[in-house]
C-alpha cells in the first residue's frame, strides 16, 4: 500500500525559538527520519545530525542560483532552520512526493 504523506503533529513542528522563526521571512526546513534513532536501527545522535547537515547543505548547493537561497544566506547569523521529524522512510518519501506535486523546491538526501 502506498504511504500517505507525512502529517506531523504541531508539537513536533515547534522550532527552537518560535518568535524568531515566525519573524524570519525565509526558513529552511529539514525533515529527519525519526526511525533512524530508534531500535532496531538505533543510529547515534551524531549520525542523525550529520544526515540533517548533509541534507541542508545539499539543498543550499542545489539551489545556490535561486534568489531565495541567496537571500537566506545573506541573513548570516539570523538564518532560521526548523527541524521536523518524519516517522520513517515511507513517510519521508510521501512528503517528498507531495512537495514535488505542489511545486515546492526541496532536496531528498
Amino acid at each position: 500500500a502506498a504511504a500517505s504523506p507525512a502529517v506531523l503533529p504541531a508539537a513536533r513542528a515547534v522550532p527552537y525559538n518560535m518568535a524568531a522563526a515566525t519573524a524570519a521571512v525565509l526558513v529552511q526546513y529539514v525533515v529527519l527520519r525519526g526511525d533512524l534513532a530508534r531500535p532496531p536501527l538505533s543510529w547515534p545522535l551524531g549520525a542523525v545530525v550529520a544526515q540533517g547537515c548533509h541534507a541542508a547543505l545539499a539543498a543550499v548547493h542545489g539551489y545556490r542560483e535561486h534568489p531565495d537561497t541567496g537571500a537566506y544566506l545573506e541573513q548570516g547569523g539570523a538564518m532560521r532552520t526548523v527541524v521536523l521529524e518524519a516517522p520513517d522512510e515511507n513517510s519521508l518519501l510521501g512528503l517528498a512526493e507531495l512537495l514535488r506535486a505542489k511545486g515546492v523546491d526541496h532536496r531528498l538526501w
